[in-house]
């Protein structure tokens, strides 16, 4: 296990998904001014498997929302694939969400009158990208969908729901895919079962995952974790043991 000061690399890092620099996001003005992000700055390194914790109030989401491009930073840069987010406008965000980010939220965002194989193919079919056939059957394959790409989300255990909206997130091959408490709706052993689909992802596929996260069971699933309070870094750990974690998380380090 590895612990990193606020803002430094990760060891082994050859290759950044994402960087913030100075991140600050106030919300209002004056007296009622709230700070959820104070001049943040953090490397995210590629295929690996980030968790972003903290506790409520912490910052963890609206980090998550500056960093993917769904929440303009008040101050500040972040740069995700390469490239600088500052400067782009409403539309450059969209187009460059959809061609190389992936998210998976807490509620599955599936279209009910469409397929599990259908849902899994949208994102391509919005973009106007021709199907990837190998990948969309490794793809679901992996995420043990093959035998479900039938049915409709009405048809489907809230695990397998969730199982294709990762699929959704992954069949775009995005530079990252940012999950926002991607088991919140699930019991324990779907959320085990999520859980572990991601880490495939990272492990099998080379994908980059971010999530945020309140449980330290779904941590315990990452390779890096940052822990946020007050909306600055605390510590970015490496590797961590639950031990470190949760003396993190108290503030014994």
């Amino acid at each position: 296990m590895t612990t990193t000061t606020a803002g430094s690399t990760p060891p082994a890092t050859t290759h950044l998904a994402a960087t913030a620099r100075g991140l600050t996001r106030t919300y209002g003005r004056g007296d009622a001014a709230v700070h959820a992000l104070r001049g943040v700055d953090l490397d995210l390194p590629a295929s690996r498997f980030t968790a972003i914790m903290g506790p409520s109030g912490s910052g963890k989401s609206t980090l998550m929302h500056c960093l993917a491009g769904l929440d303009q930073p008040s101050a500040g840069t972040v740069t995700v694939a390469g490239r600088p987010l500052h400067g782009l406008d409403d539309d450059q965000l969209t187009l460059f969400r959809r061609e190389h980010l992936g998210f998976v939220f807490q509620a599955f965002n599936l279209l009910p009158m469409l397929t599990a194989g259908q849902n899994v193919l949208l994102p391509l079919e919005l973009a106007g990208r021709r199907v990837d056939r190998d990948r969309y059957e490794r793809l679901t394959a992996t995420l043990g969908l093959a035998d479900r790409l039938g049915h409709r989300p009405g048809e489907l255990s809230g695990g397998q729901q969730q199982r294709v909206a990762i699929a959704r997130a992954l069949i775009t091959n995005p530079a990252v895919v940012f999950a926002d408490e991607p088991t919140g709706n699930l019991d324990s052993e779907a959320s085990a079962e999520v859980l572990g689909l991601l880490r495939t992802s990272v492990r099998e596929l080379g994908q980059t995952v971010v999530m945020v996260t309140h449980e330290l069971a779904a941590a315990a699933y990452a390779d890096d974790v940052v822990v946020l309070a007050d909306g600055a870094v605390r510590a970015h750990l490496v590797d961590p043991t639950a031990d470190t974690l949760v003396a993190t998380l108290r503030g014994d380090r």
